[in-house]
């Protein structure tokens, strides 16, 4: 009974804690995610506040069954939609960055990780479809 709930809601609820603890991090520590925000853009306050209630709303999303497969849809939209900031982060980085996501070797190891994250999400909206 146990393995087969979490065999069914596992993936889901686990992407769900992910998206969750980010989105809880943009909010509380806005400062960490400032940097990933192109210049072009402008003021990154309102682009860190949107992408972290984003998130909050994706996993919310996915904590329900009924909803989860627009929350598997909108988390890989999300994480697709996120990657830019994640490049701009990547160029922007260097050895004496005080924080440790500004360092390269993180800040350059981030970019192919968002292609599993993509794919766990899009996974997680067929599978609740």
């Amino acid at each position: 009974m146990l393995t087969e709930t979490l065999r069914r809601h596992g993936p889901a609820l686990a992407l769900a804690a992910l998206l969750g603890t980010s989105g809880v991090l943009h909010l509380r520590r806005p400062g960490i995610f400032r940097p990933l925000v192109p210049r072009v853009l402008g003021d990154p306050d309102p682009w860190v506040l949107g992408s972290g209630v984003a998130e909050l709303a994706c996993a919310a999303a996915l904590v329900l069954p009924p909803t989860r497969p627009l929350g598997g849809w909108a988390s890989a939209a999300l994480l697709v939609g996120v990657f830019p900031g994640n490049v701009t982060m990547a160029v922007r980085s260097r050895p004496d960055a005080r924080g440790w996501a500004g360092k390269p070797a993180v800040a350059w190891a981030r970019l192919p990780l968002q292609v599993p994250l993509v794919a766990w999400a899009v996974a997680v909206a067929r599978r609740a479809g």
